[in-house]
This record gives C-alpha cells, sequence and structure tokens, in this order.
C-alpha cells in the first residue's frame, strides 16, 4: 500500500469511529407518545423536524434544536385532514381559521359541487351578496387565479380544491333545467380539464342542490371520466342520503364504475326518521362495491343533526333559472301554494319538511341579510310563532328573504351515526367553513361540528364509549384520507414526510361547541405545527400562516 493510500484509509478508519456532530435542526419534539397514523399503537420516541419536513424519528439523544418541544405524556399525532372543510371564502376574510386549527386541522379539502373557481361575471353578480356581507372582492376567474390570491395572502391550514360539477354547468348554460348540447358538454369537460391542470383534486357533485340535480348520470360520467383522464378522484353529497338512498348508491358506484374513477361519498348518513336502521344494509352495499373492484370510500361528521341550505327546503323544480326566479315563485300565489304542496306531500325527492319531526327541528345558522341575523340560533317553530305565521309560510319567507340562509335539521339516529364512523373505509369532515369566534365570522351561529367534530370524536367516540381506539380515530383522522387524496408526503409520521403534527393530552381534548352556544373553540391542542412552523404554541394562536396550496395529480404548471 503506497503512503498516501495508508493516510487515506487511517483517515476513513478515524471519521468512522469519531462520534458524529451532534445535528442541529429547526424544532425538536422529544419525549412523546409517537401515534404515526397508520392505526399501529403508540411507541415513545423524539422528531426532529428541517425545512418543514420530519428529518428524523425515533430516539434522537444528541440531536439539538432551536426549538425544542417537550411532550412527555402527550400523544404526538400526524396533522388531522377534513375531507370536506368549506373555507374557501372564509380563508379569505380570516385566514388563520382558527376553528380549524384549535381542532387540530392541518389540512383541508374543499369545493362540495359548487367550487369557487372558475368562475364568471354571471356566477359572480348571483354570488354579490355574500362578497359583499363578507366583504369580499372576487378578483379570480379561474382556479389557478384563486389559488394564487390566498398563497400571496398566506394560510394557516393546506388547502386543497375539487372542480364542481355545478360549476362548469353553471358556466356553460347557466342554472336551466335542461340537458346540455353535445358541444356544450365536451364546452363542461374542457373547463374540467382545465382545473385538474390547475391543480383540482378532482370533481365534486352536490346532487340535492339546484342547478346539480338537473345533471343526468351519463353527464357526470362524461365529466368524471375527464377528470380521472388527469388522476383525479369522484366525491359526491349524493342525489339522495333519505328515500332514494339505493338509487343514490347505485348512481355513485355507476360513476366510479364506467368513469374509472375512485368515489368519495361525503358525509354518509340515511336521513328521515323512516329512514332510521338502513345504515348496516348501506354498510353492505358499500362494502359489496369495494369487494367487487370499485373504489368507494365515505366520511362522517358524527353528529345526528346535518347542516345545509335551507333553499335545498324548496323542490328541485321550483328552483328552474336560478335564486331570483326561484324566489318569484315563492312570492307568485298559485306556484307558493304548488311549492307547498310538494313540501307537505312529495317524496320523489329528499323532502327535508318529511325528514325530521317538525319545524322544531330547523335551526337558523348563518345569514347574509342583516335583517335576519337576530333570528339566528331559533328554530323555525320559534320564529313562527312569534311572527304568527304557519311553519311553512315562514320558512318559505325566509328563503325568499335570504336563499343563501342556512340551517341545522335533526335527521339521522346515533347508532346509524356510529355504525358508520365504525368503519374502516371511513374518514371524517367537518363540513363547514373555518371560522372564528372574532369578528364577521363570528356573527354566524354554525352547527357545532364548525369547532367540535375532531375533538368530539376523540371525546365522545374514544375516550367516553370506546367506540374506536386512539390510534384507529387518528388513522381516520391522517393516513387514511391522505391515502384517499393521494397526499403521498402527507398523513403519516415518517422521514421526510411534511411536518403537519399536533400533541395533545388524550385524557383532556374535548369539544365545547352546543347548538345552543357554537361559538366556542375546542380545548386540549397543545400544539398544532403547519409545514412544521406551530400554529398553535402552548395551546394558543401564534398568527403564523405557514399552509401551502395542495394540487392534484394533473397539476401543470
Amino acid at each position: 500500500m503506497l503512503p498516501g493510500q495508508r493516510t487515506a484509509l487511517l483517515l476513513a478508519i478515524i471519521c468512522v469511529l469519531r462520534p458524529a456532530a451532534a445535528q442541529q435542526y429547526d424544532l425538536l419534539i422529544r419525549n412523546g407518545h409517537i401515534v404515526d397514523g397508520s392505526g399501529s399503537p403508540w411507541y415513545s420516541g423524539d422528531i426532529a423536524i428541517q425545512n418543514g419536513h420530519i428529518a428524523a424519528i425515533g430516539p434522537l439523544p444528541n440531536a439539538s434544536a432551536k426549538q425544542t418541544i417537550d411532550a412527555h405524556g402527550l400523544t404526538v399525532a400526524p396533522g388531522f385532514i377534513d375531507m370536506l372543510g368549506q373555507s374557501e371564502m372564509s380563508i379569505l376574510v380570516d385566514p388563520h381559521l382558527p376553528s380549524k386549527i384549535f381542532q387540530g386541522i392541518t389540512t383541508e379539502i374543499t369545493g362540495e359541487g359548487e367550487s369557487i373557481a372558475p368562475t364568471n361575471d354571471r356566477i359572480n353578480a348571483a354570488n354579490q351578496s355574500t362578497y359583499t356581507h363578507y366583504g369580499i372582492t372576487p378578483d379570480w376567474h379561474s382556479l389557478a387565479d384563486y389559488f394564487s390570491r390566498i398563497e400571496r395572502q398566506g394560510m394557516g391550514i393546506n388547502l386543497a380544491s375539487y372542480v364542481g360539477a355545478a360549476t362548469v354547468r353553471r358556466i356553460v348554460i347557466g342554472d336551466g333545467n335542461r340537458a346540455p348540447t353535445p358541444a356544450e358538454l365536451a364546452r363542461m369537460q374542457a373547463l374540467v380539464l382545465e382545473a385538474m391542470h390547475q391543480g383540482a383534486v378532482g370533481l365534486s357533485t352536490a346532487l340535492q342542490y339546484a342547478p346539480a340535480p338537473y345533471a343526468s348520470t351519463e353527464e357526470l360520467i362524461a365529466l368524471a371520466s375527464t377528470a380521472s383522464s388527469a388522476g383525479g378522484i369522484y366525491a359526491t353529497h349524493m342525489r339522495s342520503e333519505g328515500n332514494q338512498i339505493d338509487a343514490a348508491l347505485e348512481e355513485t358506484f355507476r360513476i366510479s364504475r364506467e368513469a374509472k374513477i375512485p368515489a368519495v361519498i361525503w358525509h354518509l348518513k340515511v336521513s328521515g326518521k323512516s329512514n332510521w336502521g338502513k345504515m348496516p344494509e348501506i354498510v353492505a352495499r358499500i362494502d359489496a362495491a369495494r369487494a367487487s373492484g370499485l373504489d368507494i370510500s365515505a366520511n362522517t361528521y358524527a353528529y345526528t343533526a346535518a347542516s345545509n341550505s335551507f333553499s335545498a327546503f324548496v323542490p328541485p323544480w321550483a328552483h328552474d333559472g336560478g335564486d331570483a326566479a326561484m324566489v318569484a315563485r315563492i312570492h307568485d300565489p298559485a306556484q307558493r301554494a304548488r311549492i307547498r304542496d310538494a313540501i307537505e306531500h312529495d317524496t320523489g325527492w329528499d323532502n327535508e319538511w318529511l325528514q325530521v319531526e317538525g319545524p322544531a327541528s330547523f335551526l337558523l345558522t348563518s345569514t347574509t341579510n342583516p335583517g335576519l341575523q337576530p333570528l339566528l340560533g331559533k328554530s323555525i317553530a320559534e320564529i313562527a310563532a312569534a311572527q304568527h305565521k304557519d311553519p311553512i309560510d315562514c320558512a318559505l319567507d325566509l328563503i325568499a328573504a335570504d336563499p343563501a340562509l342556512n340551517i341545522a335539521m335533526f335527521v339521522m339516529s346515533e347508532p346509524d351515526v356510529a355504525l358508520a364512523l365504525k368503519q374502516p373505509w371511513v374518514s371524517i369532515v367537518n363540513d363547514t367553513s373555518g371560522t372564528s369566534i372574532d369578528g364577521i365570522l363570528s356573527r354566524d351561529h354554525p352547527h357545532p361540528r364548525a369547532y367540535g367534530t375532531f375533538p368530539r370524536i376523540l371525546r365522545k367516540y374514544v375516550r367516553e364509549d370506546h367506540l374506536l381506539t386512539l390510534p384507529d380515530a387518528i388513522r381516520k383522522f391522517t393516513a387514511l384520507p391522505a391515502q384517499t387524496m393521494h397526499l403521498a408526503d402527507r398523513g403519516v409520521l415518517k422521514a421526510g414526510m411534511w411536518a403537519d403534527i399536533v400533541i395533545f393530552d388524550p385524557d383532556k381534548i374535548a369539544d365545547l361547541a352546543t347548538y345552543a352556544n357554537p361559538n366556542q373553540y375546542s380545548v386540549g391542542m397543545n400544539y398544532v405545527l403547519v409545514n412544521g412552523t406551530p400554529v398553535i404554541a402552548d395551546g394558543k394562536m401564534t398568527q403564523a400562516l405557514p399552509g401551502k396550496v395542495l394540487r392534484g395529480p394533473g397539476y401543470a404548471p
């Protein structure tokens, strides 16, 4: 061996034997009970974070960092993923979305049937009351424009969006009850493909809300096939969650099969007292579809009250032509009588009046009409009595006063809710926009799920009812939705992943929001990290805005 070679060998041996210099990271989480999202039991370890990513995980005795969090006795888990969040508008009002981060939500998927973009002047004019109410200037037309806007302003959480089937329908043919021509359908498909290339994660439908019910299954298959060609997902608020749920399931299965696309059923439920007890049958049908090879999954918010636009209380035919046409029909005595007759007797659609026990089951939650603000939190029974009106007339007058009025309604049974939650293919949705106990957003009286969904599951269904184990619940919050949404770099705790992380005491985390007093943050989140940056630290907001737009697999910058 030549002298130079011996020297090189000695240096190599010295480098191997010498203890490695302690690595300094941006942040270290020490001594935590790591629940990694996979469903496996917790294990003890440290997590090192560098440049927004998990750099190392396990025993890290020699590591140091600019910031260290002692998680002794606490659960350390991936950040929670809200599979339907509805915050595309409210993130422009308060980008911190405190109601979300205090629940541990670090990523939201949004765009239920109608997406924030693409848009045009006609749609913007129809939405003007909402923009005015929240002080928003709609300066975007494409999904790319909208994503650029929220990236410029900063975001408290990560956000992804579907492109809404009803949105592209409204752009091409408006709000009318008719089928598109072949040329119009091709234009709608082109808009879907453009949105997929701009980062949409898939196609969505909300088939209870006009003009969506006017779309045929064949129209939806054509649009879903386009989304599938760009790697997208099909997510749906099905055509029925009540009396026609069997047909609605079959339509969902058909779209998945013929469009060759994974399908997600949003907020799985059996709605209406006459349908309570059907969840075992629904679960069996979805299991059978999955066994046949269809990629079908679902999610739930695990409350017995639903929440949606009160205008869904009006039969679909009365929406033909849009909100202005619907309001005109409500004011026309002959048309109003026809609408009333449908509400009282028609079971050919998801008639919400016939699904509840009475007008006391409807609670007003949000409005863009300042004159209706004092009525929020009250039931239709209370309002009708105070105004000396028949309850249906009262409801129609409220809808005419604000077609964007939202309600909560008690339509589900607890055994059905619990059975859906238990299924291994069911993840979690908040299904409400991010909000705040301060500012203009605090004027609403939302469904308590807005503030409490994820902590409520940990309190009620893990800690109290023992329906789920903690690792099972965390998997439903993290790895399962990440897998469903093809978020390959989020949802589990391992080296190389983005550092979306929550740290909490499983014995203390709890929801406080109630139907009577919903505007209360959940408690128990010690730390919430989004892309490695704390947005909650020592239980308090930090005002950081480290969120990112998450773009789908068809993104073509």
